[in-house]
C-alpha cells in the first residue's frame, strides 16, 4: 500500500480548505469534543474539499460516523480500538491505521491487521501530555523491522528539519500536526513540508 509521505493533521474542515489545496494528498481529521451533528458535517465538508483536490482523507476515531459518510480511511488510538468493530469497519471497505507507543501495543496493532501503524512520540511534542518518553530514531528502525511491508508513520515533535533523520530511519511516512499549525505562517510551512517530504527516497 503506498500512501503519501507527507501526513497533515488538522482539527477542522476549516483547516483543510486552507491547506489541502497547496498540495497535500494525506490529511487526518482528528475532532474531540464536539457533538454528533458537528463532527458529521465537519467530515461531510473535509470529504468534498479532499475529493476536490484529490487529497486522501483519514477520519480519527469516529469510525461509525466515517462509515456513514462514506469515508474510506479511519484511524483509531489504542483505546478506540479496543471498543470499536473491526469486522463492520473491514465490511465497510474502511482502511485502518493505529497508533502505537510501545511493545504491548504494537502487537495489539498488528493482530488487527491494519494498513498503517503509527509510532510515537519521535521527540517531545507539546500537542497533549503523552505517558511515554520520545522514542528517539532507533526505535523507528525497530518497528519498521517488526511491521515489514505496512507503512510506518512518525509523529510526534517532527520538523522539516528532522525530516532527513526520521526517513533514514526508516519511517515511509511523517505525520505533523503543531509545525504547521502553531507556525506563524501555515501556509508556507506546508509549502515547505510538501517539497521536502517529495525529495525523500522511498524505503
Amino acid at each position: 500500500m503506498t500512501i503519501d509521505p507527507f501526513y497533515l493533521i488538522v482539527d477542522s474542515a476549516a483547516w483543510i480548505r486552507r491547506l489541502v489545496p497547496l498540495g497535500v494528498k494525506l490529511v487526518q481529521l482528528r475532532i474531540k469534543d464536539r457533538s454528533t451533528s458537528e463532527i458529521r458535517a465537519e467530515i461531510r465538508e473535509a470529504k468534498a474539499i479532499c475529493a476536490a483536490h484529490e487529497c486522501q482523507l483519514i477520519v480519527n476515531d469516529y469510525w461509525q460516523l466515517a462509515i456513514e459518510e462514506g469515508c474510506d480511511f479511519i484511524h483509531l488510538g489504542q483505546e478506540d480500538l479496543a471498543s470499536a468493530d473491526l469486522s463492520a469497519i473491514r465490511d465497510a471497505g474502511l482502511k485502518l491505521g493505529l497508533s502505537t507507543h510501545d511493545e504491548a501495543e504494537l502487537e495489539t496493532a498488528l493482530a488487527a491487521e491494519p494498513d498503517y501503524i503509527a509510532l510515537g512520540p519521535i521527540y517531545p511534542t507539546v500537542l497533549k501530555v503523552m505517558p511515554w518518553a520520545p522514542q528517539g530514531l532507533d526505535r523507528i528502525g525497530a518497528w519498521k523491522a517488526r511491521i515489514g511491508n505496512r507503512p510506518l508513520v512518525a509523529i510526534g515533535g517532527l520538523t522539516v528539519e528532522r525530516l532527513a533523520g526520521v526517513f533514514e530511519h526508516g519511517a515511509d511516512i511523517a505525520a505533523v500536526v503543531t509545525d504547521i499549525t502553531r507556525n506563524p505562517d501555515p501556509e508556507s510551512r506546508t509549502l515547505e513540508w510538501v517539497a521536502a517530504t517529495r525529495q525523500m527516497p522511498p524505503n
